[in-house]
């Protein structure tokens, strides 16, 4: 298994941070790469599409005048996500302001475009694609993907149902590339979990957005730090694609979770995640601003904190677990 350099040199724990629809933002992938993980956030959420510019400008600025104060410590790099699903109309915009700035990972989902991996490749950036089988593995591959991220059963938002070790056994089988995993990691024990069943990196979501510089609302947070993988419901009621989200917004919004209909999925949006479903004639909550997507390991969230405050935990309890397992 071999890392490139760009997720190798720079990281305090061997962690990439998922990019969260609507939550995550230029102050959290900051503070994420400054503590020494991968930030990341899908280029969807800035809005309107020129403010991808600003915030890639922020980002890239920010990080290097933490480099120039702390060359002891330099900032791991960030990543974009790209929606590569034919819904997404602003693909091609915001990969051409990707090109320009060279962000040097960039993470594809819903679909894998050759002409996107070029372009990446174009000046040496690496790509990370999510997949939630092994035959969408291969084809991500074949594709030109440089890595991927093996979404499994109890990831937040959308996720498979695979369990993540026959999901990592049967992708580690044929490739020896980057691999990433995700589902349920939300403590330093998960990571090197992640690490032990044959990923290089752990994909973490679900712990991230109850930090202060997650763009999530105060009763979002708190319903993480409330909630157990009792309180998670799967449904592909609300986009059209199977999730993970959090019950108690699920009976805010005045559904039954133990009732959800099937949703079609062709007739969803993958790009925005905004598109209101309706049932018997009335509008429904929107997936991601009134359903509220997390995976099954809100369990071990016990407090809002800093984004850096949570690494600085995830890093010593894996500290912690590599002792007792290692000695």
């Amino acid at each position: 298994m071999s890392l490139p350099p760009v997720l190798q040199d720079r990281l305090r724990l061997p962690v990439v941070a998922s990019p969260m629809f609507i939550l995550s933002n230029p102050d959290l992938v900051i503070a994420q790469c400054t503590s020494g993980v991968v930030g990341s956030f899908p280029s969807l959420n800035a809005r309107p599409q020129p403010m991808l510019r600003e915030w890639l400008l922020r980002i890239t600025e920010a990080l290097a005048k933490h480099d120039a104060n702390h060359p002891e410590s330099p900032a791991a790099p960030y990543a974009v996500n790209l929606i590569v699903h034919r819904s997404n109309d602003r693909l091609e915009e915001d990969l051409a302001t990707v090109v320009e700035f060279e962000v040097p990972i960039v993470i594809t989902s819903l679909g894998a475009r050759t002409d996107v991996n070029d372009a990446v490749h174009s000046y040496g950036g690496v790509v990370l694609h999510d997949v939630t089988d092994n035959r969408y593995a291969r084809k991500a591959v074949e594709k030109g993907a440089d890595g991927l991220i093996a979404v499994a059963a109890g990831a937040g938002g959308h996720a498979g149902t695979q369990s993540p070790f026959a999901l990592v056994q049967e992708i580690r089988e044929w490739f020896d590339g980057p691999l990433l995993l995700s589902g349920s990691i939300a403590h330093g024990r998960s990571v090197l979990a992640a690490q032990a069943a044959g990923a290089d990196l752990a994909y973490v979501g679900s712990a991230f957005i109850a930090t202060e510089e997650a763009g999530a609302a105060d009763a979002y947070k708190q319903m993480v730090v409330d909630s157990a993988a009792s309180d998670i419901v799967y449904s592909n009621l609300f986009t059209g694609v199977h999730g993970n989200y959090l019950r108690g917004s699920i009976e805010a919004a005045g559904l039954d979770p133990a009732d959800l209909a099937e949703s079609d999925p062709s007739a969803m949006d993958f790009g925005t995640g905004e598109k209101a479903n309706t049932q018997d004639g009335r509008p429904e909550a929107k997936a991601w601003r009134d359903i509220w997507g997390a995976g099954h390991g809100v369990g071990a969230v016990k407090a809002v904190l800093p984004a850096s405050a949570l690494v600085d935990r995830l890093a010593a309890e894996y500290a912690a677990a590599r002792t007792a397992l290692l000695g």
